[in-house]
């Protein structure tokens, strides 16, 4: 039985990404997303004005007569969201913790696609797979992502992209549009990412929070990793060593921008004290424009 604080935060989240959807997103999402696939229906005889690259030869080579591929558009989605529930999620500086962002632009992105009529499944992972919910329809189904993702109680603390992506590659045979959100506080996915994005449509939420930029300009720091309980004193006193610190963030992120670039794969930066709405509708309006 779940607290009656959970409980309410869940109906609070479910009433607040209902209002954002209905009043930003719904239309946004249909225009990217639906009809970017195809599916096969039938083969059938080659007719005057048919394209001839709908042309089945294997078929056409038995048959001594042309046949082509019938394809229809794609009506319905499947949505996956691989939300990390490592211990450095839940760091926060700011208005709130990397972990509560997730959940919200998770029902924010579930909300929108049960409302369109899709097929919505998560995934919430550490360095193993620790929860798997196949994708389905539905108000219900909804309340249930939003439960397990705001009252995660994982069993490890670190951070692994490799288990997730390669369930996912191995157990989703459709093509889905997946959302991977993270701070992506990992190395060494390179190829399971790579070969995810060929097989599905692979968007990137990076959550990041203030603290992790710089520091502050007081004395002694103690500063710990949330996954390896390792801790350590920075003397942020310093104008050098907070100077250090800063640089060392620009140049990862840099790196990182790049790394998505060279997968393809649509990166799209959230911070803990800013608001995720424009972010979001950003990207929406540049895949409408990409695919318009």
């Amino acid at each position: 039985m779940l607290p009656k604080e959970v409980i309410a935060k869940i109906r609070r989240l479910e009433i607040k990404t209902g209002r954002i959807v209905n009043e930003l997103f719904g239309g946004q999402y249909e225009s990217v997303f639906k009809g970017r696939g195809m599916e096969f229906d039938e083969v059938r005889e080659y007719q005057p004005g048919d394209d001839i690259r709908s042309i089945d030869w294997n078929v056409t080579a038995r048959m001594g007569h042309p046949y082509i591929k019938k394809f229809v558009e794609e009506r319905e989605l499947n949505i996956m969201l691989l939300v990390d529930a490592s211990n450095s999620q839940k760091f926060g500086t700011q208005k709130q913790t990397k972990m509560e962002m997730a959940a919200e632009l998770s029902g924010v992105l579930a909300y929108t696609a049960i409302k369109n009529n899709d097929r919505v499944g998560a995934l919430l992972f550490t360095d193993k797979v620790e929860k798997f919910i196949p994708p389905a329809k539905g108000s219900t189904h909804l309340s249930r992502i939003l439960r397990d993702v705001l009252y995660a109680h994982p069993e490890s603390k670190g951070t692994d992209l490799n288990p997730p992506l390669e369930f996912i590659n191995d157990v989703l045979k459709r093509k889905c549009i997946v959302f991977l959100i993270s701070d992506f506080h990992a190395q060494g996915y390179d190829r399971a990412l790579a070969i995810t994005n060929r097989r599905h449509d692979v968007i990137a939420f990076e959550i990041i929070d203030q603290g992790e930029q710089k520091l502050p300009p007081v004395g002694f720091i103690a500063m710990e990793d949330l996954e390896s309980n390792k801790s350590r004193l920075v003397w942020a006193g310093s104008k050098n060593v907070r100077e250090a610190f800063r640089l060392g963030y620009e140049n990862s992120r840099v790196q990182k921008r790049s790394f998505f670039r060279r997968l393809g794969v649509d990166h799209i930066e959230l911070y803990t004290d800013k608001s995720y709405v424009e972010p979001l509708l950003n990207f929406f309006r540049m895949r409408a424009r990409r695919f318009r």
